[in-house]
């Protein structure tokens, strides 16, 4: 854990509205509780990979943990010694401090700008980490931010590491309009449970927010910085989103 870099933790969440906040979670959590981005089924496969990986205590670090709440049960016994989890929001850092409190590992909670803690992060050389876990945010950053953020976590590594990126992916040859196209037709077909309030602020965000690469792009960043392999360990059946694993 970085001496260099302050824990905060305040009661006021100024960077967003706290109704839009709110709802945001709200919808979030629905998903999430619904299983309509299958979520169950990639935190099993990411709980066998960590467990059948490491063999010997090891650390972990979270960019974008949000509550924690699938990270927490991947990593029951398994390994885990130290978690350290980076997030903008005060109540998913609070959700994951309780969430985490089940692994009975030693844990961090930094609270801040996901990407520039990252790039704060790796200016020690100190800072290392076993794994590194990127879960469905890589993909709203644009991609010279994406390329940057990898090289950045692979100087975070431990020799021997993993950097875990869970996100939606393209098709190859897919645009990025063709690929959100076709992600909000399987919103409309299978997430039966949404309010036509919520199918619009799916698709506001989509359509504003969401940049997915082809796993192509992802590997030729990954070997760009010397990672020596790279594997997608999942993909589910609508071939929308990917766990991807970058060999230190």
């Amino acid at each position: 854990m970085p001496d260099s870099i302050k824990v905060e933790i305040n009661q006021n969440e100024s960077f967003l509205p706290k109704k839009f906040f709110n709802e945001q979670w709200q919808l979030y959590q629905k998903v999430l509780n619904k299983n309509y981005m299958g979520h169950h089924e990639i935190y099993v496969v990411l709980h066998e990979l960590l467990l059948n990986y490491f063999q010997k205590p090891f650390t972990m670090l979270d960019i974008g943990c949000g509550d924690a709440s699938f990270t927490s049960q991947a990593l029951l016994n398994t390994q885990i010694a130290e978690y350290t989890g980076i997030d903008l929001s005060n109540p998913a850092l609070k959700g994951a401090e309780k969430n985490l409190a089940v692994t009975k590992c030693k844990t961090n909670f930094i609270k801040g700008d996901c990407w520039e803690l990252t790039s704060e992060l790796a200016k020690n050389k100190e800072n290392k980490f076993n794994v590194i876990l990127i879960s469905f945010a890589l993909h709203h950053l644009q991609i010279e931010e994406k390329d940057n953020l990898i090289k950045q976590v692979k100087k975070l590594l431990i020799p021997g590491g993993i950097f875990i990126l869970i996100d939606i992916v393209r098709k190859e040859e897919e645009s990025r309009d063709n690929y959100v196209k076709r992600y909000l037709e399987n919103v409309e077909k299978y997430w039966s449970l949404l309010t036509p309030q919520e199918y619009s602020m799916v698709e506001n965000h989509m359509s504003s927010s969401d940049f997915p690469e082809t796993q192509q792009t992802l590997q030729t960043i990954s070997e760009k910085y010397g990672f020596s392999d790279f594997k997608c360990v999942y993909r589910d059946s609508l071939d929308t989103t990917q766990m991807l694993s970058f060999y230190q």
